[in-house]
């Protein structure tokens, strides 16, 4: 499955003060890892979000806002954002933002 390009775009836009951002692809999208951490990415023209556990409910009860079940069972804290939801760029700047406060306080990964 090829991932919006423009939505890419507009990601990367959200990440230009950072250093630590790597690209990969994966889940036949785009993931976006901040600090060896997935932090976000694009499936389609839709935006898969780490919220972490302690917001996914919350998260849950936006519009626009469902579970990431793509192995058929959901991931808890992982959520789908649809392309209506993240049309315009403050709220896409609000979900990415989101991510990065979760992601950002996770512990260093270790070496491998």
């Amino acid at each position: 499955m090829a991932f919006d390009e423009g939505l890419a775009e507009r990601v990367r836009g959200c990440f230009t003060s950072r250093n630590d951002v790597v690209e990969k692809k994966m889940f036949g999208g785009l993931c976006f890892m901040v600090s060896d951490h997935m932090c976000c990415g694009i499936v389609g023209d839709t935006l898969m979000g780490r919220v972490g556990p302690d917001n996914y409910e919350e998260c849950l009860n936006r519009e626009h806002v469902s579970k990431m079940d793509f192995t058929g069972k959901s991931m808890k804290g992982m959520i789908y954002v649809s392309a209506e939801g993240v049309a315009e760029d403050e709220t896409l700047q609000y979900w990415v933002g989101l991510c990065l406060s979760f992601v950002t306080r996770l512990p260093p990964k270790k070496p491998k």
